[in-house]
């Protein structure tokens, strides 16, 4: 490209310039100077750039031959579902990919862009640069015997991807010749956890063994640079230490999966934070074989540890349900059950057993009010309530919060003296339960625990009160005080038993796209009233809450199978003591969460789900047959696998002592016994 000069300006008197071809530009000969330029005293014209084409394209050549040089060939020995589930991200890297496996899943590889080879030699004529391992636990040691290793090049990266890292790493180092390179990896998601992407997931990985040439360096960097490329967050770690977090999470996490699959539990129209989280753990745990959970239990030393852990506190659960519901049934019989009952009275209703029987629904009151616009009844004058919320604690606190923001007058009154939060809340406190009623308050809010709810209801003076005060309860159970409030309230009292589906943990954040159920059990004809208790639903509605109008009754049936299913198994993994590792996965980040948000509920919220819901004890059945079921699976299949060592296959193993390949493991190590099979690490 020819430019003028910007030092100084062309003049027009100036003849034009002789043009020149390129040729002549690149000729080494000075070009002769014409008589009519000899009087100038410098050129007017700069040479300052050229725009010559290069034959054959040559910086897209060399664009090309760099890209290329970023590529792989990557050959993935196991093509089950891992196996697919990596091969589709690396092909759209553009790395070469071909895959060998077992079973035929040419079709499969065909669809991805992938070269798949039924027989090994072929493959490991292919002289693929990097050989992935995405084998089960189990077939790891066959797999990699099986390999032509004497066909690849003598400097092949081998990498493995299995949930456990010593045993492969001992194994590898092992088997492999020691010209061989070696990666001990793990990708901390699967097919499902990493169905979105790979961002920020974990990728945990120890460079065993890599060569110290240039080429070899850079293939590692590569092949780690396909997991980095894609979000992952890379950690270094070696593989002692990666088994050792991995014990307090993965097995467990998988453990929890298995057990709560064989539950066979369904989402609700009610379904908690928490019972979510229970729901993801199961989708993500359940898609994986047997033989990868199998294989986190046999090659990991510490999956025993956890295994008998975990046993241990589930007993220790159902040791404090079983032993507090003796000390009541005691004191019923020979305590002084006149002066303090701990358990409260059980209606005539309910007959003779313990569990709460339902009234039937000729009891319920037919003077329901319509179902309002929350909005609309918003717009009448007088929109605020006057509240006295009855146990002032850590939930009512928690609403109080909100309800005084919206501009509610609150009202509190509670056993305990909490009058100095009270006031930093803009809350009137009461010692004196007369003192409060006779504030007159529109609402009365129970937020005690199930436990005392029936004795703190009966200590109130009533008769202080306005004759058609609303009682709402927030209770996680629903007929047991629904039933109560039936029989120990006044006729033309109101009643609305609501349950907000969150807590001080689960809602921190806010209410938005939060349950929050209730249930107008009694609600008076006359406007006012109904607008009083749309009003004070809209306390809730207006934060964003779900609203779910549902009874009572089918409440307690949802809740049983979420609420009190969610507490056992966080009350249950509280008692491990579990914590935050570098490496956590998605499915134990969520235990983790799960111990959070129920270890801050008292053990009497807890036994409260357990005594006044009828379905409780069948799910805790349940759990206490899941989890022995997942036993009988685990250790039936090791008595399986010491049975066919010690009668079926001692002709075999004689064999295989023989055998040259064998030599390594003829110190008895071949032969798995009950008392060594968790050092296989």
């Amino acid at each position: 490209m020819l430019s003028p000069s910007p030092l100084r300006r062309l003049s027009p008197a100036v003849p034009s310039l002789p043009s020149f071809s390129k040729r002549r530009l690149y000729n080494h000969k000075p070009l002769p100077i014409l008589p009519c330029f000899q009087s100038f005293p410098k050129p007017l014209i700069r040479v300052r750039a050229i725009d010559a084409a290069q034959p054959y394209d040559y910086e897209s050549r060399i664009a090309s031959r760099f890209h290329n040089s970023q590529k792989l060939k990557i050959a993935i020995v196991g093509f089950g579902n891992f196996g697919q589930f990596l091969a589709k991200t690396i092909v759209r890297q553009g790395h070469t990919v071909l895959a060998h496996s077992r079973s035929d899943h040419s079709d499969a590889a065909r669809k991805l862009g992938v070269s798949f080879f039924s027989d090994p030699h072929d493959l490991a004529e292919e002289h693929p640069e990097v050989i992935l391992l995405c084998t089960s636990i189990i077939s790891t040691e066959s797999v990699l015997l099986s390999l032509p290793l004497q066909r690849l090049k003598r400097n092949t990266l081998i990498v493995d991807v299995l949930s456990v890292k010593e045993f492969p790493k001992s194994l590898m180092l092992e088997l492999l010749p020691g010209d061989f390179d070696v990666i001990c990896s793990h990708p901390m998601f699967g097919p499902e956890s990493g169905a979105k992407g790979w961002n920020d997931l974990f990728f945990v990985y120890e460079k065993v063994r890599i060569g110290s040439e240039e080429s070899r360096v850079s293939r590692c960097e590569k092949f780690l640079s396909i997991f980095e490329r894609e979000g992952c967050k890379m950690v270094e770690m070696s593989c002692a230490d990666h088994d050792r977090y991995a014990a307090g999470s993965q097995f467990i996490t998988h453990t929890v999966g298995r057990v709560l699959d064989m539950l066979m539990l369904e989402s609700t129209p009610i379904n908690t934070k928490g019972y979510e989280s229970l729901l993801d753990l199961v989708k993500n745990t359940a898609a994986d074989s047997f033989d990868l959970y199998y294989g986190l239990f046999m090659y990991n030393k510490n999956a025993l540890e956890m295994l008998e852990r975990l046993d241990l506190a589930f007993e220790a659960l159902k040791q404090q349900l079983f032993g507090r519901l003796h000390d009541v049934a005691r004191k019923q019989l020979f305590g002084s059950a006149e002066k303090l009952r701990t358990w409260p009275d059980i209606p005539p209703q309910y007959g003779a057993s313990l569990s709460l029987t339902t009234y039937s629904e000729a009891t319920r009151f037919p003077n329901f009010s319509p179902t309002y616009d929350f909005k609309t009844a918003k717009t009448e004058e007088n929109s605020k309530l006057k509240i006295a919320i009855i146990g002032f604690g850590n939930f009512g606190q928690f609403l109080a919060k909100t309800m005084v923001k919206q501009g509610h007058t609150v009202l509190a009154y509670s056993r305990t003296d909490y009058a100095a939060v009270a006031e930093e809340l803009g809350v009137s406190y009461f010692s004196d339960a007369d003192d409060l009623c006779e504030e007159h308050p529109e609402v009365v809010l129970l937020c005690t625990s199930i436990l005392s709810t029936e004795k703190v209801l009966r200590s109130l003076p009533f008769q202080r009160l306005k004759r058609n005060t609303l009682f709402v309860d927030v209770l996680s159970v629903k007929e047991f005080p629904r039933n109560l409030f039936l029989q120990i309230l006044p006729p033309e009292f109101d009643i609305l038993c609501t349950h907000p589906m969150f807590g001080p943990e689960s809602g921190k954040n806010g209410w938005n796209n939060l349950s929050f159920v209730y249930d107008k059990v009694r609600v008076g004809n006359d406007e006012s009233r109904a607008y009083r208790c749309n009003f004070f639903l809209d306390i809730f509605s207006s934060e964003g809450c779900q609203m779910v109008e549902m009874s009572c009754y089918d409440h307690d049936r949802h809740a049983a199978g979420s609420q009190f299913i969610t507490h056992t198994m966080g009350r249950v993994l509280e008692k491990l003591s579990l914590s935050s590792t570098p490496v956590n996965t998605r499915g134990y980040k969520t235990l983790l969460d799960l111990v959070s948000n129920t270890a801050g509920d008292s053990f009497d919220l807890y036994y409260g789900l357990f005594m006044y819901n009828a379905n409780a004890m069948e799910q805790l059945e349940r759990l206490d047959l899941a989890f022995e079921a997942l036993k009988k699976q685990l250790f039936g299949r090791l008595h399986g696998i010491i049975r066919k060592q010690l009668f079926e296959n001692t002709q075999g193993v004689i064999e295989a002592q023989e055998d040259p390949l064998m030599k390594p493991y003829q110190n008895g190590t071949a032969l798995v016994t009950l008392s060594d099979s968790r050092d296989l690490h």
